[in-house]
């Protein structure tokens, strides 16, 4: 909204001053102040409004050390994340722009599934929650939205490149050559050299006219990572600080890779696709970097509330849709591992103990526990040295997803 009312005074009143929110970077910075202060400010009144409902966690009897404790802890905390995010996206982006309504509506989405996934645990007394089937209705439902609109909509474009000298204009972030925007189902391979990958071309084999099919390939592969990492995310969300932190530091990271794909300039130096309109989405990713940060005040440990459902599925949600968006899908399994670790260590846990108890007449555990942060407290560390060792990795994931922009 602020956008549209700077756009005006700068363009039509000419007031001087008023141009500079035309720029990424400033509207950016904004973001992420603005969010850090709904964060921090208006956190500690939602809840104290949560605790005043007596949303609070209801703790299973796992026999990990300080468990008991947090019982009756608020949570639902996801709320100030998706508010805190939602507030300044609402304020300082293009609202027309085709990736921040995806954004959006995948905020709502995955918020509205974790809400209620949280309310029933909470007010229906099922510790179950929402059945895992609908959560997967639900997930596929949004990956269905965002692998149509990611292929059928004219907005979502790849700038075809061209070896022909160009000139920068940093107002108007333009080329003085004519550009050429093309549909495309390309994503980028990580540390390879030639690093594209058409998902078209797996229907090369079955038919010639392979590119106007290649949502049969797209658009499952859009929901089976939409699952995975909203997935990833909610297992991560065991112990304080953890899914927050970490997410904070994947995402810090996809901006990086949203803002030099969205700027002609950048990207042609670092010879990766130029995205048109996708550098919008550096606005969202600061101000959603800023609310888990703010998000995290209350968080660490000991937390005074936790995120739930509403938090971990929006984040994973968040997560995959932008990884998508950028075309940097395939490297969530660098940049996310943590949340894939957590993923595999209870698939490998489950079905090792069924796969024991069916040959031996007794099921065997690979991990003490599972998820993966619940083996090493059941091995006897502090859930804060736990976080903060997670931390570490997920910086160094980060830096090494980064790196790829020229280590190939």
């Amino acid at each position: 909204m602020l956008y549209y009312l700077f756009e005006y005074l700068d363009k039509t009143m000419d007031v001087p001053g008023t141009g500079v929110f035309q720029y990424i970077t400033f509207r950016s910075a904004l973001a992420i102040l603005l969010s850090l202060m709904i964060s921090t400010i208006y956190g500690k009144k939602i809840i104290t409004f949560l605790r005043n409902q007596q949303v609070g966690e209801t703790v299973r009897e796992l026999g990990l050390d300080g468990q008991t404790q947090k019982a009756g802890t608020p949570t639902m905390g996801g709320l100030i994340i998706i508010v805190s995010t939602l507030i300044p996206v609402i304020l300082l982006t293009k609202l027309n722009n085709i990736y921040i309504i995806l954004l959006i509506v995948t905020t709502l989405w995955m918020g509205t599934i974790g809400f209620i996934d949280d309310y029933i645990k909470i007010f229906k007394k099922d510790k179950q929650g929402l059945k895992g089937i609908f959560k997967v209705i639900g997930q596929v439902g949004l990956g269905l939205i965002v692998g149509s609109v990611l292929y059928f909509n004219p907005s979502v474009t790849v700038r075809e490149k061209s070896n022909k000298p160009m000139t920068f204009n940093q107002t108007e972030n333009v080329i003085s050559q004519t550009p050429i925007d093309y549909k495309s189902t390309t994503t980028t391979i990580p540390f390879t050299k030639n690093n594209e990958l058409d998902y078209a071309q797996i229907l090369k084999p079955f038919t010639d006219d392979y590119q106007n099919w290649a949502w049969l390939v797209f658009i499952p592969i859009v929901i089976f990572i939409i699952t995975a990492v909203s997935n990833g995310a909610n297992l991560t969300d065991g112990i304080d600080g953890l899914a927050a932190g970490t997410s904070a530091i994947s995402v810090l990271a996809l901006g990086i890779f949203t803002f030099v794909s969205g700027n002609i300039f950048f990207s042609d130096y670092l010879n990766i696709m130029y995205i048109p309109n996708s550098g919008e989405m550096t606005v969202f990713i600061s101000a959603f970097v800023g609310s888990l940060i703010g998000f995290l005040w209350y968080n660490s440990y000991p937390a005074t509330v936790f995120m739930g459902d509403t938090g971990s599925l929006t984040i994973g949600g968040i997560i995959a849709v932008l990884a998508i968006s950028v075309r940097k899908e395939l490297l969530l399994p660098v940049l996310c591992a943590i949340f894939f670790a957590e993923n595999l260590s209870v698939i490998m846990q489950v079905s090792y103990f069924k796969y024991t108890k069916k040959r031996f007449g007794e099921g065997r555990r690979i991990f003490l526990m599972s998820p993966l942060h619940h083996h090493y407290q059941k091995k006897g560390y502090h859930e804060s040295k736990i976080v903060t060792r997670f931390w570490i990795v997920a910086i160094l994931l980060a830096i090494v997803s980064i790196v790829t922009l020229k280590l190939r």
